[in-house]
């Protein structure tokens, strides 16, 4: 498939399950299994099969990258959700791209049952099946002060669950996970909060995206149906266990404040 340029200076490429995005020297903040901050021309998301289990998760994304004939290296994520099913949106500074699928939903219950952390979890497994997974790569064509890349994760998962709320009741999947990017060289931006152009952009991008992968993956003539229900869901967790609500200590043993 040709390259298309989704918004200044990224470029997209699906081949072979594969999802490039691509920017000279970007520098990308990812959540995904190898995660962190990493300085790469591109990032990738990966569709995995049906049944996937492979643990070696670096091996397996050198394959598939060289399978789809992609050199350059870059933060991979992997989702159970065919990239022909991907979409993006662009705003201002900002374009993301989306991948959603709902078959292992995490709900959130406001009245929790009080359950135990072993039945609200689906344990500490480093590589769970993306059966689902709603993955997101958002860019924004700015130099982001240290401190509003990270918030923009923030920003771009608040978007990503507030979307998956009012579309499917759920806010997210077990298995989600963002990549944030920005412009090393751009015009400087200190912050990227929801008041700021970088935040509203990102928040309107995250939004249409995830909701336009949403129709695309579950059109009226695909052999899958997005769960009405944790019932309905073939996987997925529910949170009903209760933490322990603290008030702040006064700083001093005996109570008093100090000073």
């Amino acid at each position: 498939m040709s390259a298309v340029s989704d918004g200044p200076h990224l470029e997209s490429r699906r081949r072979d399950g594969v999802l490039r995005l691509a920017r000279p020297e970007t520098e990308w903040l990812s959540t995904g299994w190898n995660g962190g901050r990493q300085r790469a021309a591109c990032a990738y998301n990966v569709s995995v099969p049906e049944g996937w289990g492979r643990t070696d998760l670096e091996a397996y994304a050198d394959e598939r990258l060289e399978r789809a004939g992609f050199e350059d290296p870059g933060p991979v994520l992997f989702t159970g959700v065919d990239v022909a099913d991907a979409r993006g949106a662009h705003c201002g500074p900002v374009t993301a791209y989306a991948t959603a699928g709902i078959s292992n939903p995490a709900a959130l219950p406001m009245e929790p049952s009080g359950g135990s952390l072993e039945s609200s979890s689906a344990g500490d497994s480093d590589s769970g099946s993306p059966t689902g997974t709603v993955n997101v790569v958002v860019y924004a064509d700015r130099r982001l002060a240290d401190g509003a890349l990270a918030n923009l994760l923030a920003v771009a998962a608040e978007a990503k669950a507030a979307t998956l709320l009012a579309e499917t009741g759920f806010p997210g999947t077990t298995t989600d996970a963002i990549i944030v990017g920005h412009d090393p060289g751009g015009e400087p931006a200190a912050f990227s909060g929801s008041a700021t152009t970088v935040g509203a952009s990102t928040r309107a991008c995250v939004r249409d995206a995830v909701r336009a992968s949403l129709r695309a993956h579950y059109r009226p003539d695909s052999d899958v149906e997005c769960p009405d229900s944790l019932e309905d869901a073939a996987y997925g967790v529910s949170t009903d266990v209760r933490a322990q609500v603290l008030e702040p200590g006064l700083g001093v043993a005996d109570g008093e404040p100090e000073g």
